[in-house]
């Protein structure tokens, strides 16, 4: 009983991760229509950055600030610089952005070293809680809280805010709001920011999960990323959230309970969301 609540809540914490990497693609995706295939690398760019300052200072909030301030400048470049002028051109922004993933993993090689950076507990998240006759570590609660504290700001600036209904009803029909005389462009270079450096900070959140960060972790949080965009549907907070808590707690019990097929049953979850619900569990049809 003791196992099956500590897997359920490390579920629960991996989710939370997820989900702060996949809102930021999932927003960029439903409002305008980029795959933005550099967003693991900028997962990564944020908690190198973030980890150094940690390091530095001993400040979480630091690092956290710090990451995403980062990986929002990266992304910015990125929006700013080259996918401004390939909206509604598929191939050439995959291309673009695939090839960002070697610019800024080498640039970090060059700058950082090829060295793993291993995680920042603060000594307020240190120490372990009994549940269930098991330890369970505080640092992954409080994960879980940043997360939903997160979630629930997402949600009140999508559904309760001026931004919100623009940003929405940019995902429905972009050049009816640009004919009511809405300029959608300071819009989209926010979202674009915001959802980079939103990963940024999760990458500064979450690494206590894998103990380290590496290089060559951003394609797999891609590909995790993507996974979730598309099981909890695109352009919706609640979507992400429902997909990354649904694919976390699924991957989690898998590697205690079904290791040997642990690997595929994140992508099993994802073929039969795409069989039965294509546009997602709470995701807007595209």
């Amino acid at each position: 009983m003791g196992i099956a609540v500590a897997t359920f809540l490390n579920g629960i914490s991996y989710g939370m991760v997820l989900f702060l990497v996949a809102s930021g693609l999932s927003l960029t995706l439903g409002l305008m229509g980029i795959v933005n295939l550099a967003h693991g690398v900028i997962f990564i760019l944020g908690g190198f950055v973030g980890l150094a300052v940690a390091k530095g200072t001993g400040s979480f909030l630091l690092a956290i600030l710090a990451g995403a301030l980062a990986s929002g400048v990266a992304g910015l470049i990125i929006e700013r610089g080259f996918l401004r002028f390939l909206y509604k051109q598929d191939l050439p922004q995959v291309l673009v952005t695939f090839g960002f993933v070697y610019i800024i993993t080498n640039l970090m090689l060059w700058i950082c070293g090829p060295q793993p950076r291993s995680a920042f507990v603060p000594s307020y998240f240190a120490g372990t809680v009994a549940i269930a006759g098991v330890s369970f570590p505080f640092h992954r609660f409080a994960i879980i809280g940043i997360g939903f504290a997160i979630g629930a700001v997402l949600w009140w600036i999508q559904e309760k805010t001026r931004v919100g209904a623009i940003v929405r009803a940019g995902m429905d029909n972009a050049e009816m709001v640009g004919g009511l005389g809405i300029n959608l462009t300071p819009i989209n270079i926010g979202a674009f920011f915001f959802g980079s450096a939103i990963a940024g900070a999760s990458c500064v959140i979450g690494v206590q999960l894998f103990g380290s960060v590496n290089f060559g972790d951003g394609v797999e949080m891609l590909l995790v990323a993507i996974a979730v965009v598309i099981v909890g549907g695109v352009g919706s907070v609640q979507g992400s959230l429902a997909g990354a808590l649904l694919l976390g707690i699924i991957d989690t019990f898998s590697r205690v309970y079904l290791p040997a097929i642990s690997q595929y049953t994140m992508y099993l979850v994802l073929i039969l969301i795409l069989v039965v619900r294509p546009s997602g569990l709470l995701g807007r049809k595209l």
